[in-house]
């Protein structure tokens, strides 16, 4: 890990402490688990604060209950903490309990309210193994500023003596992530120092590095495109940001291409100029005059090489497995020392052989490390080839992020201080050393 003085958990005190722990559990979608990975990464720093005498509050966001034109936020089922709860009592056969406060309409939970009291003390007596706070982005000051989220923060850190922070995904500047270590002792969890060392094999890799980028939008993306051309020795692009590349550099129009993508691509393609060497395109595309799915006679195979500047084509919805028998392609990708992974190549769910020929190739080179970050990307290699992503799951040469925004964030920012969770715990871990 960076020697950035982090506070660890391994250096908290937690005997008899009640201990705020903030996660990544955002893992439900309208009410269901889809798959449990990112709760199960955080199960190792639970275990160690019970072991040490700690007594567990749980917090997490699910979701996005807060419309970002109105402000209203909408609490309901679908972003309710409890498949988690559930999830949790049935795997590790522990009762939790969920506080319930008063929801105002449109504003949601407007603090953290003294009921809580009563959950404390069975949880401080052990007539209960933790507490599981609602949603925190039902709470108005989750994702307000100034005043309101301090507020809202200091509340949290009235629930405990100690913060600990596991939740790398969550990298955004939210009260529960950043605010309430201005009010404890903060840690960072297992999980969040995993997550930290695998991205120093990013920023530190051993080369031949090579990254792989697909995406719907290519706005979300773009600085760490330009982060990870600078970085890497070769550089391979998928989805829309590939289909929107192609338009800017060799003069075709493909359908659905928005014209911000086609904006970023050219400033993209502008910038790639001087690194021209280090772009591998997959010559072959899979076209299709319908996104209904993969119909028989309304898809086809094009190569780009052989599509004239000016011609117009429908909708390019996957990568054609061809491309990765190409010759040059095969060599790059066994030739890599360090892959790093955040792509979907098709679009889903019809569309999946460029996913599945990709995460084949990759799997190929036995002796390269994979980091695979972006939900969807781990979802998809779930879906798609279940037993490779149980044997990664093992692998010592493959590591899954729990969090693909917060990773090509850190690798933007070029450092995991960037990330304002990381600099909260640092700062924390300042004030603590001169109070020691």
């Amino acid at each position: 890990m960076e020697n950035l003085t982090i506070p660890i958990i391994q250096q908290a005190d937690l005997k008899g402490k009640v201990v705020l722990v903030r996660v990544d559990h955002n893992v439900v979608k309208n009410g269901i688990i889809h798959d449990p990975y990112r709760i199960d990464a955080t199960i190792g720093t639970l275990f160690h604060i019970i072991s040490k005498g700690g007594k567990i509050i749980l917090m997490t966001h699910v979701g996005r209950p807060k419309d970002k034109k109105t402000g209203e936020i909408n609490i309901s089922d679908k972003t309710s903490i409890q498949p988690i709860v559930d999830y949790l009592q049935q795997k590790l056969h522990i009762i939790l309990k969920v506080p319930e406060f008063y929801a105002h309409e449109k504003q949601g939970y407007l603090g953290v309210e003294t009921s809580v009291n009563h959950l404390i003390r069975e949880l401080k007596e052990g007539l209960i193994d933790g507490i599981y706070m609602p949603n925190t982005r039902w709470f108005s000051g989750e994702e307000a500023k100034g005043e309101e989220a301090d507020r809202f923060a200091n509340q949290l850190a009235g629930l405990a003596d100690i913060f600990i922070n596991d939740a790398f995904g969550s990298w955004q500047a939210h009260a529960s992530t950043v605010q309430v270590s201005k009010y404890l002792p903060s840690y960072a969890g297992f999980l969040m120092q995993k997550e930290i060392a695998n991205l120093e094999r990013i920023y530190h890799p051993e080369n031949p590095f090579l990254a792989v980028v697909a995406g719907s939008k290519f706005d979300t993306k773009i600085d760490s495109l330009f982060a990870l051309l600078k970085k890497a020795d070769y550089l391979v692009l998928g989805g829309v940001i590939y289909n929107a590349y192609l338009c800017a550099k060799y003069g075709f129009t493909i359908k659905g291409i928005e014209e911000d993508d086609m904006q970023h691509a050219l400033e993209f393609v502008k910038f790639a100029k001087q690194y021209a060497d280090k772009i591998i395109e997959l010559p072959y595309i899979i076209e299709s005059d319908t996104m209904e799915g993969k119909l028989d006679g309304k898809n086809r195979m094009r190569n780009i090489h052989e599509i004239k500047s000016g011609s117009s084509l429908n909708y390019v919805l996957d990568i054609a497995k061809e491309s990765f028998l190409e010759t040059k392609v095969i060599e790059v990708f066994h030739q890599a020392k360090t892959i790093f992974v955040n792509a979907v190549m098709g679009f889903t769910p019809y569309f999946n052989e460029g996913t599945i020929a990709l995460d084949e190739l990759i799997d190929s080179n036995v002796n390269a490390i994979k980091l695979y970050g972006g939900g969807d990307t781990m979802q998809e290699l779930k879906r798609l080839l279940p037993g490779l992503y149980i044997s990664a799951l093992d692998s010592p040469n493959y590591y899954i992020f729990t969090g693909g925004g917060a990773v090509l964030k850190a690798i933007e920012n070029g450092t995991t201080t960037g990330l304002a969770p990381v600099k909260a715990l640092i700062t924390s871990g300042e004030i603590l050393g001169k109070t020691k």
